[in-house]
């Protein structure tokens, strides 16, 4: 779990939230977890 964050901290945008409204944070989170998973399953192949 905490090599998650890990990977969540290296994205500005959800280090420190600029955004005022929690739908667009939201927004921003899941577009990182997308991405590291990306990157994990292109790593493996």
């Amino acid at each position: 779990m905490e090599a998650a964050f890990a990977l969540l901290h290296w994205f500005r945008r959800l280090r420190i939230r600029w955004e005022i409204r929690a739908d667009i944070h939201q927004a921003f989170l899941t577009l990182g977890c997308a991405i590291i998973c990306w990157r994990r399953l292109k790593a493996s192949f």
